[in-house]
């Protein structure tokens, strides 16, 4: 019986990094929009939702930042701002007041609560991925 289509597509996680946005629109100084500016969207790809509570988001420099008490509903992003904000539903903030990415080059690694590798986003000489999204 002949293979589907189906059977060879690379099998895709149910939450993986989706987007990362490491250089801030805009010119130069720290302030707290350009600092927002600058984000990681990780999306769930199941209908399911997902307790990322005690995840982790890291960078090479491990600068790590770890969800509290959050639910990931199914087929729905958030996006993890480097600044300080008020977390809703599709947007959290780090509080951070400088810039997390290095615009040469870094990579995004995303845990979950025991520690195991979940998904990995890279650019410059890391280069697997393309400038600005996965």
């Amino acid at each position: 019986m002949p293979a589907s289509a189906a059977d060879h597509r690379p099998h895709r996680q149910t939450v993986e990094i989706s987007s990362v946005q490491y250089d801030s629109p805009g010119w130069g100084n720290r302030s707290n929009r350009l600092l927002n500016g600058e984000w990681v969207e990780i999306t769930n790809y199941s209908r399911h939702g997902v307790n990322l509570d005690g995840w982790t988001r890291a960078d090479e420099d491990d600068r790590t930042y770890t969800f509290d008490q959050y639910l990931l509903a199914g087929r729905a992003t958030v996006r993890v701002h480097t600044g300080i904000g008020l977390d809703s539903r599709r947007d959290v903030y780090q509080g951070r007041r400088t810039y997390v990415w290095d615009h040469r080059s870094d990579t995004v690694i995303l845990r979950n609560n025991h520690g195991r590798f979940v998904d990995e986003a890279s650019w410059g000489h890391h280069g697997h991925h393309g400038h600005h999204q996965r």
